[in-house]
């Protein structure tokens, strides 16, 4: 049975003024008041360096030639973990046969689309706010004929999303732009945001298609630095930003959407041809698998 809202809520109340409400579980000895595994070695701290230091390169337009490129050994661990950043493994069938509300889902895309423009947000922050309104619909059931709550998610993931990845954040009264049939006082979505953190184990700093980009376009044209990365990272952002709204990508690891993401993008810019691009890549996804 899935948990109650009301309670649920209540039992988060005494962890709202919590400092560390936005540590990451697997990467944090202690989240919201309770011990939880701690990674040890340097080899993750050093994938998280670079794991945020490549997502960072890319969209903040830094000298694509100034930084090292992520290890093998680094990509191998985010591929080992992504897993605990996307919905359950039956998510998408329940979209599909009636399960979920997918009109509910996609109003709720339209309504973070439009806010990302409005406020001009970065296309990490568009994804992270959808990435956890579609873990959290996946591991808990919102109760049915109530459309105020779907709305409440909504915001409360967007505002999460933006404390995570923005440098300039809006009051959560603020956020509530447009023409929307509910507006919630800060205190209300405040509890929401609770409610997703601890449904989302506190995993908030997800492994994206954008951690993984760089690496693949750089492989794809054997670390050639003659070539301009910028324009390909480019017009991968625009890809995987289109892959999010839909639910046709649902069923594919951030991984695998960014490495066919790259190949389209190299393929399309005449970089590199079909055959040797779909070579390159298998030979790097193998030597990947070699960390596991």
């Amino acid at each position: 049975m899935a948990p109650s809202f009301d309670c649920a809520l209540s039992s988060l109340l005494c962890a709202e003024e919590n400092d560390s409400v936005f540590y990451d579980n697997e990467y944090s000895g202690w989240v919201g008041g309770g011990e939880v595994e701690r990674f040890e070695g340097e080899t993750w701290d050093h994938h998280r360096y670079y794991r945020n230091l490549n997502q960072n390169r890319v969209f903040n337009g830094l000298d694509e030639h100034g930084l090292p490129s992520q290890s093998d050994e680094c990509i191998a661990l985010m591929v080992e973990k992504e897993h605990h950043h996307l919905p359950s493994v039956d998510y998408l069938k329940r979209l599909q046969n009636g399960d979920l509300d997918l009109e509910a889902r996609k109003q709720a895309m339209d309504w973070i689309g439009m806010v990302h423009a409005h406020f001009g947000f970065g296309p990490l922050c568009e994804y992270l706010s959808i990435n956890y309104l579609d873990r959290f619909l996946s591991a808990y059931e919102l109760p049915k004929g109530k459309a105020w709550m779907m709305q409440l998610l909504t915001v409360a993931c967007l505002s999460l999303a933006a404390k995570m990845e923005e440098t300039e954040v809006p009051l959560i009264l603020d956020l509530q732009v447009g023409e929307s049939k509910f507006v919630f006082e800060a205190k209300t979505i405040q509890r929401m945001e609770l409610l997703v953190l601890s449904t989302l184990n506190w995993r908030m700093q997800a492994i994206t298609p954008f951690s993984f980009i760089d690496y693949f376009l750089y492989k794809l044209n054997d670390d050639d630095k003659r070539i301009p990365l910028r324009s390909l990272i480019l017009r991968s952002i625009q890809l995987i930003s289109s892959t999010i709204k839909g639910i046709d990508f649902l069923e594919f690891k951030p991984s695998e959407i960014a490495a066919a993401v790259a190949l389209f993008v190299v393929v399309e810019a005449n970089t590199v041809d079909t055959e040797k691009a779909i070579s390159i890549l298998t030979h790097h996804v193998l030597k990947v698998k070699h960390f596991w």
